[in-house]
Order: structure tokens, then sequence, then C-alpha cells
């Protein structure tokens, strides 16, 4: 049973959009026309084309899944599962949901993989952007362990904790983000309008002008013959760099000398080890070997030269050390995470303490995010204001200077 998109015209002459599933083209058609629909198109949804140019193209298009879309999804999913559903019953219920018709296709195909004997997180799989490694492979140890509800529940509540914290980031640079346009805005409509307006006042004057008002008379000209090129170049440099940076030896360089940035490299530091040993305690928890748990968190990490020490760090698991010895010899991560990692290993509660030190980094995170971004608007508001003072006083000194003449 495979998952079907219809285009179909009702008896007004309306038309009509769903997903629903069946066996074939023909069943979809019959069913419809049972409705008292009329078919116009059936195609089978998300379906999968063969090799070359259009499966390149078939898998850049795959459905994705916003980390909002993610949490309520696997939310859904827990509690449905919780309640005594089986797996298929809960996806389809949980198809009924979906705000947009590219989920309830992915929740469905998902599905008609599970009907087919596949288990959950094999049918995830075929959605890479929509069920990240993390999400799979602990479906998979909830499947394997019998836990599949308590697996859900608690990658919900991980996920969920991830969407809020981004959300959080994103309001907080709103304000600041309008700041910097107003900024540009208002920069680029004095030295493009008001300043070449001003300019021919003094024209016609053989005074001297102050060396800030020629300034801004040049920068006023620049701005008004290149300023449009300038942006170009500018998106282009950008596109450069962008494209730079994704050469493997310049992107690790970078993230080591980040790593040593005052302020931006500890909240870099803290905002990878969080998801990290977040990642690492649900992966554990759930019943996934050390040596695996550690492979699939050094994917979460976004700073490559963190992601190679924790790859070297598996290596040196996976040759009989202990967590906690093979972190220390990396040296970039913090004592205290050390400790309590130390701690956990001898006591036995190693997913716990990991889930601690998650919440220490994020709080720490957050606190200097905080910081830096209640800091940022201030000075927008400075720099804007300075500029704006500067562009006011090259048009009136020379004004000033005039008057004194005439006195």
């Amino acid at each position: 049973m495979a998952a079907f998109e219809y285009l179909a015209l009702d008896i007004n002459g309306r038309d009509k959009k769903g997903i629903v599933e069946a066996d074939s083209h023909r069943q979809v058609r019959q069913n419809l026309r049972d409705k008292g629909l009329t078919p116009l198109s059936v195609k089978v949804s998300e379906k999968k084309v063969g090799n070359g140019i259009a499966s390149l193209f078939s898998g850049v298009l795959r459905t994705s899944l916003s980390f909002n879309e993610r949490a309520l999804l696997v939310r859904q999913l827990a509690t449905l599962i919780a309640a005594g559903l089986p797996v298929e019953e809960a996806l389809l219920a949980v198809s009924k949901q979906g705000n947009r018709n590219a989920i309830q296709s992915l929740v469905l195909n998902v599905r008609s993989k599970v009907l087919e004997g596949y288990s959950l997180a094999q049918g995830m799989a075929d959605y890479p952007r929509a069920f990240p490694a993390l999400h799979r492979s602990t479906v998979a140890a909830g499947e394997s362990a019998g836990h599949l509800d308590l697996v859900l529940a608690r990658l919900a509540d991980f996920t969920e904790t991830q969407q809020a914290s981004i959300s959080k980031v994103k309001q907080a640079l709103v304000y600041p983000i309008i700041l910097l346009v107003l900024t540009l805005a208002i920069l680029g409509g004095l030295l493009g309008y008001v300043v070449p307006d001003i300019v021919e006042v003094f024209a016609d004057s053989e005074q001297e002008l102050p060396w800030l008002t020629i300034a801004v008379i040049n920068t006023s000209d620049f701005v008004v013959e290149w300023g449009g090129l300038f942006l170009l170049l500018l998106l282009l440099v950008g596109l450069g760099l962008i494209r730079l940076f994704r050469s493997p030896k310049i992107e690790m360089s970078f993230d080591k000398k980040l790593l040593g940035v005052p302020v931006v490299g500890k909240l870099s530091l803290g905002n990878n080890i969080s998801q990290f040993a977040s990642t690492l305690s649900i992966l554990t928890s759930s019943g996934v070997p050390l040596v695996d748990a550690m492979q699939i968190s050094s994917e979460v990490l976004s700073n490559t030269w963190l992601r190679t020490l924790v790859i070297d760090a598996t290596n040196r698991v996976r040759e009989g050390s202990t967590l906690y010895s093979a972190l220390d010899q990396s040296t970039y991560f913090p004592p205290m995470m050390l400790h309590m990692i130390a701690s956990g290993e001898a006591s036995g509660e190693l997913d716990q303490m990991l889930s601690r030190v998650a919440e220490h980094q994020e709080a720490d995170a957050s606190m200097i995010l905080n910081v830096l971004v209640s800091l940022f608007g201030p000075l927008m508001l400075v720099f804007m204001g300075g500029a704006v003072f500067t562009i006011v006083m090259a048009i009136l000194l020379p004004i000033i200077n005039l008057n004194q003449l005439v006195l």
C-alpha cells in the first residue's frame, strides 16, 4: 500500500486535492468516484526515480521538516504509541494531523514501509532530511529494547528544547536586525539623496569646506555612482568566502581559531558541547552502544575541529579507553564536564551526568548569547546616532563658517 496525491473535481466543479492510501492508481480513482469526485490526476506521492540526474534532484527536493514540525510529529507519535496504538495506526493518525500535504505524504510513505514489514527506523531512513541520524538511531534502539514510547518521548523533549533555543535566539535577534536595516537605510538615504542636494547649496560658494564635509561629500558621491556595484561586489565576495570555507582544510583551520576568540569561542564551544552531550545522553540511555553513540553524536557538532577531536576520542574508546580519558586528551573539553563524565562512568549513571553537562553548558552559552544580544542593540543605536550626527555636522559646519564670515 502506497500514498497517492490526487486532484479531482466535486459536483460543483471545484478542485479537490488530497493524499490517500491505496494499492494502485485504479483503486484511488475508483474510491474517488465512489465519493462523487471526478479524478483529474493521480500520482504516487514522493515517487522514487531512477539513477542519474533525476535521482539527484529527487534527493534534493525530498521533504524536510522544521524543528517545530519534527518536534510535534515525534511528540504525537510518542503519545499515541504510549496509549497502546500500533505503530502503523499511530502513523495514520499523525498523518491526518499534518498541516502540509508534504508532511502527510511523508508520514503515509513511512507507514507504507512499516506495513511492508520494515521497522519504523527503516521507514524513516528514506527521509534523511526530515529525520536526522540521531532520530533514526534512537528510534532503532527503542524498537530493539521494546521501549519505543519512552524513547520517542525523550526524543520529543530533546527536539522541543532545540526548537525553543532556536526560537529564543531568533526572537532576540529581531530587534538588532531591524536596527541594522534601519541604520543602513537611513545612511543610504542621507548619502544618496539628502547630501547631494545640500552640496548644491555650497557649489556656488567659494568658501573652503571643512575636511569633515569634504569626506561626507566624497562618500556620498561614491554611494551615488558606485553604490550598486559595491553591493554586488560585497555579494560576490560573500559567495566566494562561503565557497572557500567549504574546503575542509580551511573550514577546520577557521573553526580551530574560532575557539580561541574571546567570548565568541566560548559561546561556540558551549553550544557544541551542549548538543554533543545531549545527543550522547539520549543515545546511551536508549541502549545504543557508547562507540556508536559517539559516532552519531559527532555529526551534530557544527565545529569541524571539535568533530575531529570527538572522532579521535571515539577511536580511543573503541580501543578500550574510558570516555573520560578519551575526551581528556583533546584538552578542549571543560574540566567540569570531564569530572562529571568520570563520576557517571564510575557510578553507572553516565547518561544522567551527560544530561546535566548539557544543561550546564546550555545555560552558560545562553547567558553569553543574551549578553551579546543585549549589547548589540545599544551598539547599533550608538552607531546609527554617531553616523547621523557626523552627516549633520558635516552639513552644519559650512553654514556656521559662512555666518561667521558674514559677521
